[in-house]
């Protein structure tokens, strides 16, 4: 069956919507960023001896660095960058993990069409799926605005996280660029070089088979470029691990009103009496409130929240 029909079959676009919600003022998050745990969740895969059968990622990442693509939704455009990424993770396949994860709240659809899918794109790292649903692994916050994401993680610690709402071929040189430096490559090779290296061995360009249309990838525009300004944001991530994860479930859109109580409930018997969590707790919500993830209700919600912790104790 041609890519075209299978995407198609999918259903799959990109939200109009969520893309104008994240302004080019406005940083974009999703999943653990740098410098905190990646920890372990399941996948299904569709290839191989283990068929069918579930398995843990990043557990047995301890020692070797890891790629992790998050994919929420299956589109032509995001196959130039996809392929890409995984044509390098297989160049540097003996220091460097590679794990492709579909994202789908249909599982039964899922697992009966992406195997079609794998064998239409003909990666070197099959797409798996996730056996957490649309939302992905509960703790990691995943953003469902973004088609992709791409973490970087060494001894299961984020070393790069790359949150992409419009995933394209001009994103390439960073995400490689990471890579290269978590699995110790000095001289990575162009986006140029590894798509010629794939359509030696597929016939295929940028992720589509000769002859296809190609997706429009924009070109910089010519002239000298200027530095955005920085985006000074209120409030702070939470240091402390149970904090973060607390922070990622209360923003959850699938969340229902009571899931958005039972976090609020369980924050405010975490940090009890102690300031410190206190004031990460504050600084977390008060970031997260500026952002306006999660729910309408979990907005109201932490602003209650956050008005009862800076209470003064009587």
């Amino acid at each position: 069956m041609p890519i075209s029909r299978l995407l198609a079959a999918f259903g799959v676009v990109v939200s109009f919507v969520s893309t104008l919600a994240a302004t080019a003022a406005d940083p974009v998050f999703s999943g653990p960023q740098a410098g905190e745990k990646v920890s372990p969740f399941k996948i299904v895969d569709f290839v191989g001896g283990n068929a069918g059968k579930e398995r843990e990622v990043v557990a047995a990442a301890d020692e070797t660095p890891v790629t992790i693509i998050f994919v929420h939704g299956i589109e032509r455009s995001i196959l130039p960058l996809l392929t890409t990424l995984d044509e390098y993770g297989h160049r540097r396949r003996e220091t460097l993990r590679m794990v492709i994860v579909l994202l789908s709240g249909d599982r039964a659809d899922a697992e009966k069409r992406l195997p079609a899918v794998n064998g239409s794109i003909k990666l070197h790292t099959p797409m798996a799926l996730s056996v957490d649903g649309a939302e992905g692994p509960g703790n990691y916050g995943l953003n469902k605005a973004c088609l992709m994401t791409v973490l970087v993680a060494s001894k299961n610690i984020a070393t790069a996280n790359f949150a992409l709402i419009q995933p394209g071929i001009a994103d390439a040189p960073t995400v490689i660029k990471a890579m290269a430096a978590a699995s110790g490559d000095g001289n990575p090779p162009t986006p140029e070089a590894l798509q010629a290296e794939r359509a030696k061995r597929t016939g295929a360009i940028g992720g589509m088979r000769r002859g296809a249309t190609q997706p429009a990838v924009s070109q910089p525009a010519s002239g000298p470029t200027t530095k955005p300004a920085a985006v000074h944001l209120p409030g702070a991530a939470p240091t402390d691990e149970k904090l973060m994860g607390l922070l990622r479930s209360f923003i959850q859109r699938a969340n229902d009103d009571a899931r958005v109580d039972q976090v609020v409930k369980e924050v405010e018997a975490y940090v009890k009496d102690d300031s410190a969590l206190k004031k990460q707790a504050i600084d977390g919500w008060v970031r997260v409130l500026h952002l306006k993830y999660g729910t309408d209700y979990a907005q109201k919600a932490g602003k209650d929240l956050v008005d009862r912790l800076q209470k003064p104790k009587e």
